[in-house]
């Protein structure tokens, strides 16, 4: 693992991200050229400008919350993502592109095959974050009757990340590949095999329709604090994002996470472990609280509970004051429903309007340069070895990054000044384009040839 953070621009393919009604906002230019290509082009000069890692595209399937504000506040009107990505890569020659894919929204069989198409066109710069979906909303948009319970999601992703780890790493050999023009074989077909899996909700006979790809399987993102969820960061995730409320409980869940990958066999290090932060940036401290008190002017707090109602995977605009928060349900993404409850004394009932104001100001960075880096040493100090910084107001708050922030945070040794040639997981972890031997993903190399 490398000593500088691993720094990724987290944006998403719709006209309101993190903080709604930041569309509204005179700079936030690209958010309201949503189709166009141009705007994330720009983008990613942008970050590959600043040496950072990846454009991290979160995404979404299925509305949340209250229907007519996010309809009229444009919250979760997704495009697809993937699209963007191969003519992002050809404006760029080292920065990475992270996509988020739930268990739900592709079978298995066409997630490998689209992740493998991407890693090929990129030349091995692409990630998955892989989700698993929490809102009745998205399960009923795929014909589901709502929402599994939390265990049975994550039993539902073992077996899918089994079926992807057998596509990618399992159907080729790297002896298939020959394209001889002279004897007209494309690849041999004795060191190609099919999968033949046969599971509680899969039968994939194979083979993997593209042949090996530069990394074969992408870089495995993944997000979850709940039990289930660190099980499955420590077994399957290359890095997993957090969402503490300060530098002392993130220490606590990432040791905690360590010690979960080291008895499945992995090494402590072998995970990065990355927190979103939102950075308002001035070249005095004054004048960056002023360009905040602006921003949050346009703050639509209908917005805000609407989109963390889908989060949470329940309706906060209708949220009973008599009823402590801490004796709700969580059915949705229970580490930001915890990460709420972290941030008031024990038994306080928070009105709606305190719920968003946690929400939107956590960890927001207002402040100098300079003041900015002291804060993210103290979190790197506590574990944090990579960061998402969230983009309000597209794509001006990551040239406010780019052309500010990074420059201290090079000067001070926290922020990388030049890209490691190679794939996206050579960057990361310096040598190695393929999934190492201690991970999981690694065994189903071993699979007995078809044709011996």
């Amino acid at each position: 693992m490398r000593s500088t953070l691993v720094i990724n621009a987290f944006t998403e393919f719709t006209p309101s991200h993190t903080l709604q009604g930041m569309w509204r906002v005179p700079d936030a230019v690209e958010h309201r050229a949503l189709n166009s290509m141009d705007s994330w082009l720009d983008l990613a000069r942008i970050a590959e400008r600043g040496c950072l890692d990846t454009i991290m595209f979160a995404d979404a399937i299925g509305l949340g919350g209250d229907f007519d504000a996010n309809v009229r506040e444009g919250i979760l009107i997704q495009n697809d993502p993937t699209s963007l990505i191969p003519a992002m890569a050809t404006v760029t020659e080292n920065l990475g592109f992270v996509v988020t894919g739930s268990i739900l929204q592709d079978h298995p069989f066409q997630l490998a095959r689209r992740m493998s198409t991407l890693d090929h066109l990129t030349k091995g710069r692409i990630g998955w974050n892989v989700v698993t979906s929490y809102s009745d909303e998205a399960w009923k948009n795929f014909g589901q009757p709502g929402v599994p319970s939390h265990a049975d999601r994550y039993a539902w992703a073992d077996e899918y990340m089994e079926v992807v780890y057998k596509l990618w790493e399992g159907s080729w050999d790297d002896q298939a590949i020959v394209h001889d023009r002279e004897t007209g074989v494309w690849a041999d077909p004795a060191h190609v095999r099919q999968i033949d899996h046969v599971g509680t909700r899969y039968q994939v006979t194979g083979p993997h329709m593209v042949e090996p790809s530069p990394q074969r399987s992408p870089v495995i993102f993944q997000a979850g604090s709940s039990e289930a969820g660190r099980t499955f960061a420590a077994t399957h995730g290359e890095a997993t994002f957090i969402n503490s409320a300060d530098p002392k409980s993130a220490k606590t869940l990432i040791d905690d996470i360590r010690a979960r990958a080291v008895s499945a066999g992995r090494k402590p290090d072998d995970l990065y472990f990355t927190q979103a932060f939102t950075f308002i940036v001035g070249s005095t401290e004054e004048e960056a609280n002023r360009k905040a008190d602006e921003m949050f002017s346009y703050l639509n707090i209908e917005g805000m509970a609407s989109k963390l109602s889908g989060y949470v995977g329940m309706d906060l605009t209708k949220l009973d004051p008599s009823v402590p928060l801490s004796e709700w349900t969580k059915p949705g993404i229970t580490g930001i429903f915890d990460a709420i409850l972290a941030a008031f004394p024990p038994g306080y009932n928070p009105t709606l309007a305190e719920i968003v104001e946690v929400r939107s100001k956590n960890g927001l960075f207002i402040g100098t340069p300079e003041q900015i880096a002291d804060q993210l040493q103290d979190w790197q100090h506590a574990g944090l070895t990579a960061i998402n910084v969230l983009i309000p107001t597209r794509n001006s708050s990551l040239v406010d990054f780019v052309d500010f922030v990074i420059p201290e945070l090079q000067r001070r040794g926290i922020s990388q000044r030049e890209y490691t040639p190679g794939t996206l997981r050579r960057k990361l972890h310096g040598s190695g384009d393929r999934l190492p031997s201690n991970h999981i993903g690694a065994s189903y190399r071993k699979a007995p040839l078809l044709h011996p």
